[in-house]
């Protein structure tokens, strides 16, 4: 069975790490930040995942997984390298991909035998025969270190079983031997039935950001939909439920809401635009930017629904008491990047409304980035004297809210549901003015 090495412990290599050992591979895992690395040796995950933690401490326990900050003990140690490095926005939208090419930079002098090195960040393509290249010009081992790209399509909230047992299994190769190394690392899941697509570098490459372009085409649709209905005095989930049932479209991602967030579908749909432009795919360039701006228009439109339902002047939220339910980005997770809510309380804050926000999980992420916000240890405390109350992330928490018992504690009972997920009409029994969007 090879040895595998993990390049990077953010949350998409310390999740891989963790699970390939925990399918019994020996695993050695690198990060340039000496903190990261310690308090994974410690067997404490540096952001919230369910399920990681117990599986981390577990595998530390085994003897099956370990961490380093030397890559000539990574060099020595690995048969196969998977780079899992992040590639954040960067100017004009295009991937930042000075992380990946610097994890190569340092891998590549350790590289003294055969060895295959495997891509597993999202990348605009051609970034796979850029890296290929530099790894040979580089490594003592020269041409006898192989490449191949397998993309991650992890959701946050079920990454652990996203890993262990995958939808789908993609490899883009360019050997027979990377393909049958990387068979022999996912033995398990496939034997178990995960489909596996072998093909080359460059469609690989495609597959992940293709994939998060048409989940986010489906959520920007949706929510186009939702100004219809709001217009016509139309219902926008009875709407979704009707398209969902016809298989040509599916149910999921066809959700109306303030719409999507987190580190992957903004970035990689502006990065994806990018390489659309790059290319001369203008088609692309205008489609995306159409998803983009309809996604980025669904904060506005809360922000605008506040303003006319705060209880203040008409159209101004100075001095209005709002509180915030939920910052991350979706449920089961703490990540606040590109987190819609945290963009609605920038506004609200900007336009003088005093905000006061719960999160189960987020807050302390979100008071890295935000440290001028009120954070709520409650939801009670946070809606306390609360002119306006704003559901902006859909936890089971939140939905098991008794609105009698949270009538007590506001000034006005009002109450914007921004994720369309709240019994509307328990809400309104309670006395509750209740504002859903795109439902009458």
């Amino acid at each position: 069975m090879p040895r595998v090495t993990v390049v990077g412990t953010g949350y998409l290599g310390l999740t891989h790490a963790v699970c390939l050992a925990d399918l019994g591979h020996d695993v050695l895992a690198i990060d340039v930040d000496a903190d990261k690395i310690a308090l994974a040796a410690s067997g404490t995950a540096p952001f919230f995942e369910p399920g990681l933690e117990p599986l981390l401490r577990k595998n530390l326990d085994a003897g099956r997984l370990r961490f380093t900050s030397s890559f000539a003990e990574v060099g020595a140690f690995g048969d196969v390298h998977f780079l899992c490095v992040g590639t954040p926005e960067g100017e004009a939208g295009r991937a930042d991909l000075s992380a990946v090419h610097a994890a190569a930079a340092a891998l590549a002098p350790h590289l003294t035998g055969p060895c295959l090195v495997v891509g597993k960040s999202t990348v605009p393509v051609g970034t796979a025969r850029q890296v290929l290249a530099s790894l040979r010009s580089a490594a003592p081992a020269g041409n006898a270190v192989d490449l191949a790209w397998n993309p991650e399509f992890l959701r946050e909230g079920f990454a652990v079983q996203d890993s262990l047992a995958p939808d789908r299994i993609v490899l883009g190769v360019a050997s027979d031997g990377a393909e049958a190394a990387l068979r022999e690392i996912y033995r398990t899941p496939l034997e178990n039935g995960s489909p596996l697509l072998v093909m080359d570098l460059e469609t690989a490459e495609l597959v992940k950001v293709a994939a998060n372009a048409f989940l986010a085409t489906k959520i920007s649709f949706i929510n186009a939909m939702a100004e219809v209905c709001e217009q016509s005095g139309a219902d926008v989930m009875a709407l979704a439920e009707a398209l969902g049932h016809d298989a040509r479209i599916g149910r999921r991602f066809l959700s109306p809401g303030l719409g999507y967030g987190g580190g992957c579908l903004p970035k990689d749909i502006r990065g994806f635009r990018a390489t659309a432009a790059d290319l001369g795919v203008d088609s692309l360039v205008s489609w995306l930017g159409t998803v983009d701006g309809i996604n980025q228009g669904r904060r506005e439109r809360v922000v605008e629904l506040a303003r006319q339902v705060a209880g203040g002047p008409v159209g101004s939220l100075a001095g209005r008491r709002v509180a915030v339910l939920g910052v991350a980005f979706k449920p089961n997770s703490d990540d606040v990047r590109d987190s819609p809510s945290l963009a609605v309380c920038d506004q609200l804050t900007a336009e003088g409304a005093v905000v006061s926000v719960h999160d189960p999980v987020a807050m302390p992420s979100a008071a890295a980035k935000r440290p001028g916000l009120r954070y709520a240890p409650s939801v009670f405390e946070a809606a306390e004297h609360a002119d306006l109350v704003l559901h902006l992330t859909e936890w089971s928490d939140y939905r098991a809210i008794d609105p009698a018992a949270l009538a007590q504690v506001v000034t006005r009972q009002v109450i914007i549901d921004a994720r369309c997920c709240l019994d509307a009409d328990l809400w309104r029994g309670a006395g509750w003015t209740v504002h859903v969007l795109g439902r009458p």
